[in-house]
């Protein structure tokens, strides 16, 4: 088929499920054009309807009013309608929704993290029994190409680490952190105000919007299903403004990172702030900007940066699955399935080892050292370096920061427990990881 005859193929329908920020985008996208790009011999897409809660809404894109439907089943019953793009997030309805366009023979493909963390397993096996293809580019980092990669370009390697900032408002609010030195509270009402910050900010300061998409993530790259409760995830609620200040004199900034790698024989897949030494491109991702780290035996470590929300960034991706279906690519087998012959087993937290940096609010007394050097020898933990930091002379207490050699994070915990029981510490404030590089 020449150039002159992509015009004439039979175009390939597209519903939109979902008319919100992304969803307007896409549909700007295929209403100038976009959808004629995939090149010689595709077919042009051409959106035949979108669902929309509220059909005299004010939109930012002009649609004709009979494209426009408030009936889920004007989507995904309709035989003009091949490929069903969901932006509508959360589990439910998009789970109900997406498994009935799959049985119904459409292709699907999704920007929505948390379904495919939670619902991944049985999206793909109903794919794969119905010969259709489920996309998700827009997933995880929403414009930088990370899913296709994994999927295409590296199946030549074994994947040995992914190590990545996927949230652009905890990103944010630690950037804001560390330059203004300012309090948590403070910084997340700033970025609420600029909507970086959602009203309820609970799916991303906790840690959670991270965690589906390094399940994602890990399937594709090591062929696991990882259940949401397998990752060890902890949030950035409880950083003090001293943390960023500590760690900038030692060397270190903080990020929240998301990381699945091998160990101990296994997969462990983590989320949690951590210290990164200042001196590695990582440290200089700031801002709402996403950045993903891929380590595989044969290429070695690859580094893609981009902005990994917003409107057009994620239309880019969906858009980019769409024109791979246009094309009529062959269905690939399932990755994850294809990928899963070494058998990873999902291991814990527990035996990860790393530095760690410890800092506790002690009474400004002699022997204090000595009790909490006790303990943590007593427990295998070997100590770096000890400073002094802000001491409050009015409450007789001064910051004791501890950095300590690789140490196993079992006993870490149990240090921490009885660090906290000693007469003479007020509060442990602060225990973070230390990313090794």
């Amino acid at each position: 088929m020449g150039a002159s005859d992509v015009s004439t193929a039979r175009p390939l329908g597209v519903g939109l499920l979902g008319l919100g920020v992304v969803g307007s985008a896409v549909a700007a996208g295929l209403m100038a054009g976009r959808g004629e790009l995939a090149g010689e011999g595709a077919r042009p897409l051409v959106l035949r309807k979108a669902l929309v809660r509220d059909l005299r809404r004010k939109r930012t894109v002009d649609l004709d009013p009979g494209v426009l439907t408030t009936d889920p089943a004007a989507v995904l019953d309709d035989p003009s309608v091949d490929v069903v793009v969901e932006v509508m997030g959360g589990e439910q309805p998009a789970f109900d929704y997406i498994s009935r366009a799959i049985r119904g023979g459409k292709h699907v493909v999704t920007a929505n993290k948390e379904v495919l963390c939670k619902r991944g397993d049985e999206l793909f096996t109903l794919a794969a029994e119905h010969g259709v293809r489920l996309l998700h580019e827009a997933s995880v980092g929403g414009g930088i190409p990370i899913v296709g990669p994994l999927s295409s370009d590296l199946l030549a390697n074994r994947i040995e680490s992914i190590r990545a900032i996927i949230n652009g408002t905890t990103n944010y609010i630690l950037t804001k952190m560390a330059a203004q030195g300012a309090g948590f509270d403070q910084v997340l009402e700033e970025a609420k105000k600029l909507g970086y910050a959602e009203a309820d900010p609970t799916s991303d300061v906790d840690g959670w919007d991270a965690a589906y998409k390094i399940a994602v993530l890990a399937r594709v790259a090591f062929g696991v299903s990882v259940p949401l409760d397998a990752v060890h995830r902890e949030g950035i609620r409880g950083l003090e403004a001293q943390e960023f200040r500590y760690a900038a004199t030692l060397g270190y900034t903080i990020k929240l990172l998301a990381v699945a790698r091998r160990e101990q024989g296994g997969l462990l897949v983590r989320v949690h702030p951590a210290l990164i030494p200042s001196s590695v491109p990582m440290a200089k991702v700031d801002g709402v900007l996403n950045v993903v780290e891929v380590e595989g035996d044969l290429v070695g470590p690859l580094w893609l940066q981009g902005r990994g929300a917003g409107p057009d960034a994620t239309a880019s991706a969906v858009l980019g699955d769409l024109l791979r279906i246009a094309r009529g690519a062959e269905i690939r087998k399932n990755v994850a399935a294809a990928r899963s012959a070494d058998r990873l087993k999902l291991v814990s937290i527990d035996d990860h080892e790393c530095k760690y940096y410890f800092r506790l609010v002690c009474k400004d007394r002699p022997g204090v050292l000595a009790q909490i050097a006790g303990i943590l020898g007593k427990l295998q933990i070997s100590i770096a370096s000890v400073i002094q930091m802000d001491a409050n002379a009015e409450r007789g207490e001064a910051d004791l920061v501890i950095m300590t050699h690789p140490s196993l994070e079992r006993n870490v915990q149990k240090a921490v427990r009885e660090i906290a029981a000693l007469q003479v510490v007020a509060r442990v404030a602060s225990v973070l990881r230390v990313e090794a590089y």
